[in-house]
């Protein structure tokens, strides 16, 4: 192919379907969160599989299909636009970027907590805000340098998470061979109910991410081909690195021994016990290259949730918001105004509690609730899509319309679940108030931006016929 036919019509480079494939992995595949579901011990990787067919199978089908039919920038908000109108696409790019903004600062309290616990386990509270605040900036920084950058960071960063995780597993392997597995893998691997749906609910948002890359829809090369592929092959890797993952978990930490959200680096550390004399300096590699995952987790999805954003016709509503940098043509705005909000949430949360469990859990919580909201409205839009839109379908989900009513109805029970538990039920506690009060905060400030559209457009229909009158009169 030609240097002219790889450009854009921008000017900018087209995105490959090798980036497109290690994009989408770096999207879904996450080291901060998936650790949570090994509480149940080995039953977990049962329900991951479980969930992988009556879920994410499904959910990737529905994906491939809107991504190869409607594969226009935006993703999520332009497919909810085009079946349901302008309110619900206003609604799920604000939710979809305000997720992200609760999601950053969270991921690097997380990150400086790693940080601490691995290499300074006496590094005091403004040093670790420090660092998550800096790291914030750095990722501001990327975003607005370049899609291309963002995207070629993430495909690197892919590679990583997937040596990462079959490691883990292979470790896990080693370690039962020579210490003994922390968890029977003999017994039942049948799930118990108590706690079984609350971290299937864990699993469906780790399971997240087919539409990001959608959301620069218009940058793929050849989407109709490309996305269908990368669905497929990205579900079945994906698969295995979360069940390899959790294996290697399970192998070397007991399930009632599991921290939700720096259990990962406990486990790993464990099990570089099989390198014997060199388990420090192998521990302090992996556990640098896994906090660099972390980083880039958040380019990955801080670039879609822009895009997607800016997608829902926010030039209507706030042109400053709207504005794109002049070289990179990224929404540097948008990125701006992320680093600035996430500062002051890191800020507020480390003097409030300095508890990095408190403070990751409870941002994590409410970005998890508004974030699985947007998908109460994806799912609906591809049926109705299938019915309202005649768009021809190079890809269509399997089964004619009864194989789309069944994977839409899969996919949203899987997302109610989901947004039921992730909310926290004690009316008494602070989490619930956050939640409840931050999710009515959130769509009455998105009917807001989209009043604000209206009565913008209203303005500048009216403007001219008033230019017109004027003449007239003259």
């Amino acid at each position: 192919m030609t240097q002219a036919k790889e450009k854009h019509a921008s000017g900018h480079q087209t995105i490959s379907m090798r980036k497109t494939l290690l994009f989408t992995v770096c999207s879904i595949v996450v080291l901060d969160s998936f650790i949570s579901p090994a509480k149940l011990g080995v039953p977990a990787i049962t329900v991951r599989l479980i969930a992988v067919v009556l879920f994410f199978i499904p959910y990737g089908l529905i994906s491939a299909e809107l991504g190869s039919t409607f594969p226009a920038n935006g993703g999520i908000a332009s497919w909810v636009e085009r079946a349901f109108g302008e309110f619900p696409c206003v609604l799920v790019g604000w939710m979809y970027w305000l997720n992200e903004v609760f999601w950053m600062p969270a991921v690097f309290i997380a990150f400086s907590d790693w940080i601490k616990i691995a290499l300074f386990p006496g590094m005091p509270d403004w040093v670790m805000a420090s660092i998550a605040v800096g790291m914030c900036w750095l990722i501001v920084w990327v975003g607005i340098r370049g899609i291309e950058l963002s995207v070629s960071i993430s495909a690197m960063v892919a590679v990583i998470k997937t040596v990462l995780m079959l490691l883990l597993g292979a470790m896990g392997i080693v370690y039962g061979m020579k210490y003994g597995f922390a968890n029977d893998f003999s017994g039942s691997w049948i799930p118990k109910w108590d706690d079984t749906i609350k971290y299937t609910a864990a699993i469906i948002y780790n399971l997240m991410g087919f539409e990001l890359i959608s959301s620069v829809g218009d940058r793929i090369e050849n989407p109709q081909r490309t996305i269908p592929r990368i669905t497929l092959i990205a579900g079945l890797g994906i698969t295995v690195l979360y069940v390899a993952g959790t294996f290697g978990i399970l192998a070397a930490i007991p399930a009632g021994s599991v921290d939700e959200v720096d259990g990962f680096v406990y486990a790993l550390k464990e099990l570089c016990r099989v390198f014997g004399s060199f388990s420090g300096p192998v521990f302090y590699l992996l556990i640098f290259l896994a906090s660099m995952t972390l980083v880039v987790d958040i380019v990955t999805w801080n670039l879609g949730s822009n895009e997607t954003f800016m997608s829902s016709e926010l030039q209507k509503r706030s042109p400053w918001l709207a504005h794109r940098h002049e070289k990179n043509g990224t929404a540097d705005h948008l990125y701006f105004v992320m680093g600035v909000i996430a500062t002051g949430l890191i800020l507020l949360n480390y003097m409030f509690t300095g508890d990095a469990n408190s403070i990751f859990w409870t941002m994590f919580s409410f970005s998890s609730l508004v974030f699985m909201l947007n998908y109460m409205f994806m799912f609906p839009a591809a049926l109705k899509l299938r019915f309202s839109d005649p768009t021809p379908r190079v890809y269509k989900v399997p089964g004619g319309l009864p194989g789309m009513i069944l994977c839409v109805s899969l996919c949203t029970a899987g997302t109610l679940l989901a947004v039921i538990f992730f909310v926290d039920w004690d009316i008494h506690s602070y989490a619930f108030w956050m939640e409840m009060i931050g999710t009515a905060i959130t769509v009455g400030s998105g009917w807001v931006l989209y009043r604000r559209g209206k009565k913008r457009e209203m303005q500048s229909e009216s403007s001219p016929r008033s230019s017109l009158s004027g003449e007239g009169l003259n």
